[in-house]
């Protein structure tokens, strides 16, 4: 029995560990003057899901200078990086979104910049996924990664239109 609850013991420990390994191997997207920029703007949804949006077009822009420096040679580990930290920024936008929402903020201007944005930022990555297309052995190794993030902006978009109608509908309400 005693044996029985050692393993137990160890496996949670190594368990942990691996845990531990994991969150430090996983490193912030957001340099730390983006973070003082965000700190600075927390109060204020328009600034700061305007600066979400410039940093998401930093990272694509970063993603693109990958994609056509000669110089690279892990490519598609490059493209891969630079893809996970896109969807990294995005995400927390959307997370930061979703806390506006609860507080019923007025975000019907962001909304119109994001909403621009993110059809700028699909056509940026269906042309990446379509000039992956001609080296299929690089694509491969982020192909699900770059699917993945087409289908959060693709249902984002749908989710940020949908917000920005409630948003006018509830606030059309409020002035009369």
């Amino acid at each position: 029995m005693i044996s029985g609850s050692h393993k137990l013991a160890s496996c949670l420990l190594a368990l942990l560990l691996l845990t531990g390994v994991w969150a430090q191997r996983r490193r912030d997207p957001l340099n730390p003057l983006e973070q003082d920029q965000l700190r600075d703007a927390a109060q204020e949804p328009s600034e700061r899901l305007k600066l979400y949006i410039q940093f998401s077009r930093t990272r694509l822009t970063s993603l693109e200078q990958v994609r056509s420096d000669p110089k690279i040679t892990d490519r598609a580990q490059q493209t891969r990086d630079r893809l996970q930290d896109f969807l990294d920024v995005y995400d927390e936008m959307n997370d930061n979104l979703d806390t506006f929402v609860e507080r019923k903020a007025d975000l019907r201007k962001p909304l119109k910049t994001l909403i621009e944005a993110d059809t700028e930022f699909q056509a940026r990555l269906r042309a990446l996924k379509n000039s992956a297309d001609a080296n299929k052995d690089e694509a491969r190794k982020y192909d699900f990664l770059l699917t993945s993030v087409l289908e959060t902006i693709d249902t984002s978009v749908t989710d940020h239109r949908q917000l920005l109608s409630e948003q006018e509908e509830a606030f059309k309400h409020k002035k009369k």
